[in-house]
Parts: C-alpha cells; structure tokens; sequence
C-alpha cells in the first residue's frame, strides 16, 4: 500500500466522530510487527480484522485497517465514537515503555492526523492511555500535547 494518506470525507456521515485515538502496538522497537501480525494478533483476541482504522509502520507507510464507516476495536467503551491510529513500536529493546516513532512515523502520524482533522474537526486528538479507566501508557508520549495544534493554522501545511 501507498503512503498516501487514505481518509475520505464520504464517510463522515456514518458515525459521529469526535475523538482520535492514538495508539501504539507495545512491541519491541527492535522487533518487526507488521501489519499481518497486527491482524493475526486481533484476530487470536476474537476480533473479526485489526481494530485500528490506520496502522503507521517505522517506514512511516500508513496502512488502511477497518474503514472509516466501520466501528473500531481498539478503545473500549469509545468505539463507536472515535477512530483508531496505531503506531508500530512503543517499547524499549528491552521491553520498557518508550516513545520510539521514527522520524518518518512522527512525520507520518502528523499528516495523517491533519487529515483526520479536516475531516472530523469537532474530534479531539488524544492518547489511549488519556481515556478514562485505561491504566497503561500506550502510546508512551503524551499525543494529546504533541498535537494539540493540529486544526489551528498549520492544517494548511496539507
């Protein structure tokens, strides 16, 4: 798949959307975990397909998951309200929580998250671990601060 960035604003009237929820897959930055493990995993927990909208590998490709009309799984209790952005990666070659996006994922995850944006203005860009009853750090920085701007000026960067 292309990195283009695929989001299409037709359809947006399916679901009411006003959060984007930033993720990480919590493996090893020094381990692969491509999109298929991504699959298989979510499929092994008794999920029909992955359950994030978008997954960003280290080579900053943004791979399409569930459409954007389908309800995520990927945020207990705040599925049906919000899409899914996963990045590979989160944990330290020792298996320690750290933020280990590449420079080509942070690129990545900024224009894809610009995009959502336009598309969803109303959403709230935030991190997994910032949603009510979750006790992990995924995704191991704080997306809420990082993209805090996105929406504001700088969206005409697109």
């Amino acid at each position: 798949m292309s990195n283009a960035i695929l989001t299409s604003s037709q359809y947006q009237n399916y679901r009411k959307i006003d959060l984007i929820v930033v993720h990480c897959s919590a493996t090893r930055c020094n381990r692969p975990f491509a999109l298929e493990a991504v699959i298989a995993c979510h499929k092994a927990r008794g999920f029909a397909t992955i359950g994030y909208h978008y997954y960003v590998t280290r080579d900053g490709v943004v791979h399409a998951g569930r459409p954007l009309y389908q309800e995520g799984a990927h945020a207990t209790g705040f599925n049906r309200r919000s899409i899914g952005v996963c990045y590979e990666g989160g944990l330290s070659p020792e298996g320690k929580p750290m933020d280990t996006r590449t420079l080509l994922q942070k690129e990545t995850l900024r224009k894809l998250l610009s995009r959502l944006k336009t598309d969803y203005p109303e959403a709230v860009i935030l991190g997994h671990r910032d949603l009510p009853g979750v006790r992990k750090e995924c995704p191991c920085f704080d997306a809420a601060v990082e993209y805090h701007w996105i929406g504001s000026q700088y969206q005409r960067e697109m």
